[in-house]
């Protein structure tokens, strides 16, 4: 029974995923960077599709940037994306590590 109980959570979970993003599309919460990973301006989402361009705001401070998402992530602590480490000096969070914010699929 409880292998039927995993067996369902993953199909559902699965099917429950975008096949597509829309331009138009989006969403707000915590967003962290990782350090020494990728040269561009790219991020971590889990279920974006790969390749999209999405454009991440500070609120607080009003600066955003356009980064492309090539990889998948976060897994934890209730986050939305991971940013690459320039993205995240571009929004001015390296010294602040955890910031709310705002992103639209473009």
């Amino acid at each position: 029974m409880r292998y039927l109980a995993i067996a369902v959570s993953v199909i559902l979970s699965v099917t429950a995923l975008p096949i597509h993003a829309t331009a138009g599309q989006s969403f707000s919460g915590m967003a962290a960077y990782y350090s020494g990973r990728g040269g561009g301006f790219t991020a971590a989402h889990r279920t974006l599709p790969f390749g999209t361009q999405v454009r991440v705001t500070d609120p607080k401070t009003g600066r955003s940037v356009v980064v492309t998402i090539n990889d998948r992530g976060p897994f934890g602590h209730r986050r939305v994306l991971d940013l690459c480490t320039r993205a995240a000096r571009a929004l001015g969070m390296i010294g602040r590590g955890v910031i709310f914010v705002h992103a639209d699929v473009l």
